[in-house]
């Protein structure tokens, strides 16, 4: 059965102004108390009501027939109805005061994160984990659900790569010419190679020369470790508005959490459970992903990847494309290993490509995009 969800005090009013009966609906984190009146004359059967906040009277009349989830005692919202952003991540952010990032929700919450073990060390814990973690999966289908499936596109590659680098400016201009092509870009959210991601998503219809201005700016604090590396790029924001409606989705995890989210996504899904974020992102990127200089993490993803394709999990196999001759082929082999494992059999179903040019990568996927 598919659930409807309400996910605001908004789309509750528009619901009982329509009917008194309702079945199969999923509240999702609304302040319902205020509206006890026209719960206790409607019928409800079969609904959810995930971390709604409700008195005595209401958790009574709705207790039969349907399911009520409680919000658990923890510093983070179990049930977010709506991804992440930069504004609620880094909500006490004050420009120029790099110690001002302990007092955000992102600090906040990882902070609780490690005190309580990366693994959980309670029952609760792991429960309000998990039950964030499904919603932001929820979300995440939410929002892709308005993007042609061939039209997502992942970039994965190295937290490490300085904004200084010549890579870091070939992948933000990549992304930036994609989203002009209203491809959705996603990434790891991270620092990097990911944060180059989204930086070019962000620039997306301005002016090539105002990406080199911020590139530029940015480079000043080339690695997350940086204690300017957030601040600038919130800087940038400030200075570079986004002006298009090309959005980009970032999927980071309090594993990593001591690499801050790029704030240059517009969309962040981050995630708890590292793998449930790693399998989740590869499995939306159905109309792509780009591989950049990596180490251990980049090459995890590729061999996935590879799985996914090779078995057509979900119905077909999407491009793999490596970004970089000389690392993909002389510095970690990864690249000729895949195509002589595809001439043996060994492998089935892989769409391999290798290149330098952004221009060439953007035929690749327009090609397969347009293919059907």
């Amino acid at each position: 059965m598919i659930y409807n969800e309400i996910e605001s005090i908004e789309e509750f009013d528009n619901l009982v102004s329509a009917s008194k009966e309702f079945s199969a609906i999923a509240f999702q984190n609304i302040d319902l108390i205020s509206r006890k009146s026209d719960i206790v004359t409607s019928t409800f059967n079969d609904c959810l009501f995930l971390g709604c906040k409700l008195d005595a009277d209401l958790i009574n009349y709705l207790y039969s027939g349907n399911y009520i989830f409680p919000a658990l005692d923890v510093p983070f919202n179990c049930y977010p109805a709506r991804l992440y952003t930069h504004n609620i991540l880094y909500d006490n952010i004050e420009l120029g005061n790099t110690e001002s990032y302990k007092q955000c929700y992102d600090y906040q919450v990882y902070k609780h994160y490690l005190s309580t073990g990366k693994e959980g060390r309670s029952i609760k814990e792991t429960l309000a984990r998990r039950l964030h973690d499904h919603a932001i999966t929820d979300a995440v289908y939410d929002f892709i659900s308005n993007y042609d499936q061939r039209k997502i596109v992942a970039i994965m590659g190295g937290h490490s790569l300085p904004r200084s680098e010549s890579m870091y400016k070939k992948i933000a201009l990549l992304s930036k010419r994609l989203c002009e092509l209203d491809y959705l870009m996603v990434s790891g959210g991270g620092p990097g190679a990911m944060e180059a991601t989204h930086l070019g998503a962000w620039f997306a219809k301005r002016k090539e020369s105002e990406l080199d201005e911020a590139v530029a700016s940015l480079s000043d604090y080339p690695i997350y470790q940086h204690p300017g590396w957030l601040d600038s790029a919130l800087q940038v924001i400030k200075r570079f508005p986004r002006i298009s409606n090309s959005e980009s989705l970032g999927v980071p995890t309090w594993l990593y959490g001591h690499e801050p989210a790029t704030p240059f996504a517009s969309k962040i899904a981050k995630y708890f459970a590292n793998s449930v974020r790693e399998d989740g992102l590869l499995t939306i990127a159905k109309g792509g992903v780009i591989f950049t200089p990596g180490s251990a993490g980049t090459i995890q993803e590729i061999f996935q990847d590879a799985t996914q394709n090779h078995y057509l999990s979900f119905g077909y196999a999407s491009p793999m494309i490596f970004f970089g001759n000389d690392f993909w082929i002389n510095e970690f082999p990864v690249y000729p290993f895949l195509k002589d494992s595809v001439k043996n059999g060994r492998y089935i179903n892989l769409k391999l490509n290798i290149s330098d040019e952004v221009d060439q990568i953007i035929t690749v996927l327009n090609n397969f995009s347009g293919s059907r």
